[in-house]
């Protein structure tokens, strides 16, 4: 129960004093420092317990365009030691098939998150007053060794999930779910899984080579990483090397919701079902952002045609509240393919979504 938070802003001079403005009924939110315009660290603090939020500063008070770009203007910290989740960038894109550009996914989707505010404004989630949130930077790749990256990844992991936090990844290729489920798992036994793409990534080879961005889930399952019975994949879609192109993935156990499947309609009944799939247990959460039509999402390797809305995508993931979430990535942002900026923002936007829908996040 939170009694009071206060919100520390630690700055030099140009706007003084305190202000106080009522939260809500039963909380009161105590504004103190000065401020110039430069970026500032900002906190909760919980009065009853003494544990602290980090919480980003507002465009109200520092221009989006200040400051080191990290995501949502979080604090940037070394390590995930004291974090309840972490946002943390994969810069590759030597596992993709097609256009590369992804390894710059993750510095322009934080470039683009400035826009994010602290508060989801439909469904009242509080992340910023629920857990401590921060940006803990990129894993530093191979971009000449893909096997060596994956190892680097996920040694990098077994850290962060070791320490309780969740991370939230800012991809990078598809590739980087493979060693990320590598490490979760070995920390929560094997995972349900909701993967949201156009394309199955269940490959076995491609050019010879066992790891790249078209095989992750096929390694995973090959390693027993996923709970077949509780994986499945929405918004596949595009013409295959076979008649059946998702034949593999009904074989193991999952549920395959093809992207026609989809069209002209709302998924919030699909995600009442989805739900009920994954029950109380580990959840990991990959969201490809090709999964999105071109027409919204142009900047990524491998676009198809009529793919999911920015709308349906919300319904996915605001549909994951309630379920046990170890870990969720936004991969396949190539921002030279959208000089625009808007895949990077949509990216933005679907992994604070992501943040809303974590365990123990308030919403009032």
């Amino acid at each position: 129960m939170f009694s009071s938070i206060k919100i520390v802003i630690k700055t030099r001079a140009v706007f003084g004093g305190s202000q106080i403005f009522k939260a809500c009924a039963s909380q009161r939110v105590i504004k103190q420092g000065n401020f110039d315009g430069d970026q500032t660290n900002v906190s909760f603090t919980r009065r009853m317990s003494g544990k602290g939020f980090n919480v980003p500063p507002s465009a109200e008070f520092v221009a989006r365009v200040s400051g080191i770009a990290t995501m949502c203007k979080l604090p940037f910290q070394e390590t995930a030691d004291g974090l309840d989740a972490a946002f943390v960038g994969v810069p590759i894109d030597t596992g993709t098939s097609n256009r590369p550009g992804a390894r710059f996914g993750p510095r322009h989707i934080r470039a683009e998150s400035a826009m994010i505010r602290l508060y989801n404004g439909w469904t009242r989630a509080a992340p910023y007053e629920s857990l401590r949130v921060a940006d803990i930077g990129d894993i530093n790749v191979n971009l000449f060794d893909l096997k060596d990256t994956c190892k680097k990844i996920r040694e990098a992991y077994r850290k962060i999930v070791a320490t309780g936090c969740i991370p939230l990844t800012l991809g990078g290729d598809h590739t980087i779910a493979y060693p990320i489920l590598q490490a979760v798992a070995e920390r929560h036994g094997p995972v349900g899984l909701i993967h949201v793409d156009a394309h199955a990534d269940t490959s076995d080879m491609i050019l010879g080579e066992k790891i790249g961005h078209g095989t992750p889930f096929r390694r995973c399952v090959d390693e027993g990483l996923l709970d077949c019975k509780r994986v499945v994949q929405i918004g596949l879609r595009g013409s295959g090397y076979s008649p059946d192109n998702y034949e593999w993935s009904r074989a193991q156990g999952f549920r395959v919701v093809e992207a026609v499947e989809c069209w002209h309609k709302s998924l919030v009944p699909l995600m009442e079902e989805v739900r009920l799939q994954m029950g109380t247990g580990p959840v990991y959460l990959s969201f490809d952002i090709d999964s999105l039509d071109p027409a919204f999402a142009p900047g990524t390797g491998t676009p198809e045609i009529a793919g999911l809305t920015p709308i349906q995508g919300l319904e996915i993931i605001r549909g994951c509240r309630g379920l046990n979430l170890v870990g969720c990535d936004l991969v396949e942002v190539s921002p030279p393919y959208d000089t625009t900026g808007n895949t990077a923002l949509t990216g933005a936007n679907l992994l604070f979504e992501m943040m809303c829908v974590l365990p123990k996040v308030k919403y009032y």
